[in-house]
């Protein structure tokens, strides 16, 4: 953990309810793991206030007790198109991010009369590309690209990723992230958008760009270096153990970055550009609630890079704000927060 990182990202967080994961791409290293409302632990060592703290912890309806960051899986609306687009890619439904993708806007869901539409009805959606259909996260582009791909390649995708690992430990262990099985075809449409029952943490979301940013391959994310004893002999060495897989191919890796920058360049994830660094990153907007009739989820996922090499990927969840319903996006409430968080972990 980096405390300057776990700062930036407390800080930038706020009141908002939510959690922010940073992953050192190229050791696994979680730099930040950062899950708000917090608490004070002190509370709950003096005898004399412990009892009615931990009354008051466990009874606050904003469950501060909860590990937002790894325990919390939430849909992660848009966010899971990187998986989608990568799983594209890797099965040679289009070789290149700038291939057009034959879709229709709108999009039919398969079986059904109902059209999936797009947050931006102006955008250029209709037989986008990757990279258009990332920079406006295009529904339509990713939910007939996971039908046409099925659901058994897209969970082969996203379990390489990482999820429905029910071994997950960072050493903590996390809960696992899901992509469903058993699924008729409209709803594999819907996992597309990370929508359905697909759900993920923050620290699965971050993994996803830190696979990205690390040319496609994979370091286990860990939060602890090494445990030493009294006398700092080293019991157990996680740098040591960590395991590299490759999740994609180099050139899968390179085009969704080149892609995901388009986002931030020119996208829907302006926020959270840096000067002097190459940022690149995905928004996603989650539909909450029974025929969404909640306040959606806030997400952003991202990686970058400054001039010197310097690498981190990030992950932010905003689950509750007190902004207004239509104000809610990935890039307006988190990716503030990620950028937050990349600057602190990019300073030398």
């Amino acid at each position: 953990m980096d405390p300057a990182v776990q700062k930036a990202a407390y800080e930038a967080l706020g009141d908002k309810k939510g959690a922010a994961v940073a992953i050192d791409p190229e050791t696994g290293r979680i730099l930040a793991a950062v899950s708000t409302p917090s608490y004070d632990p002190s509370s709950l060592t003096d005898a004399n206030t412990a009892g009615g703290a931990w009354r008051e912890l466990t009874t606050d309806p904003d469950k501060p007790l909860t590990n937002r960051a790894l325990r919390q899986p939430l849909a992660p609306g848009s966010t899971f198109k990187l998986v989608v687009a990568a799983a594209a890619l890797e099965d040679g439904l289009y070789t290149s991010v700038d291939q057009r993708t034959d879709s229709p806007d709108p999009y039919t869901l398969p079986g059904t009369v109902r059209d999936l539409g797009n947050e931006n009805p102006n955008a250029p959606c209709e037989n986008a590309s990757i990279r258009v259909a990332l920079q406006y996260s295009c529904n339509n582009v990713f939910a007939k690209m996971a039908v046409a791909l099925g659901q058994d390649k897209m969970r082969a995708m996203a379990e390489k990723f990482g999820f429905n690992d029910e071994t997950q430990d960072v050493p903590v262990r996390a809960y696992p992230s899901v992509y469903p099985s058993d699924m008729e075809p409209s709803q594999t449409a819907l996992t597309g958008i990370g929508q359905f029952d697909v759900t993920a943490t923050p620290l699965q979301v971050a993994m996803v760009s830190a696979a990205l940013a690390n040319g496609g391959e994979l370091v286990s994310p860990h939060m602890v270096s090494r445990v030493t004893d009294s006398g700092g002999g080293v019991l157990k060495d996680y740098d040591a153990e960590s395991t590299t897989e490759r999740i994609v191919s180099a050139s899968t890796a390179e085009q969704l970055r080149s892609a995901m920058q388009t986002v931030v360049e020119e996208g829907t994830g302006s926020n959270a550009r840096i000067a002097g660094a190459t940022v690149g990153g995905k928004t996603g907007t989650a539909q909450r609630g029974e025929n969404n009739s909640k306040s959606p989820y806030a997400w952003f996922t991202s990686y970058a890079e400054s001039d010197s090499g310097k690498k981190v990927a990030v992950a932010v969840l905003v689950e509750q704000s007190d902004a207004a319903r239509s104000e809610v996006s990935g890039n307006g409430l988190a990716a503030p927060v990620a950028k937050a968080a990349m600057e602190a972990a990019l300073r030398d």
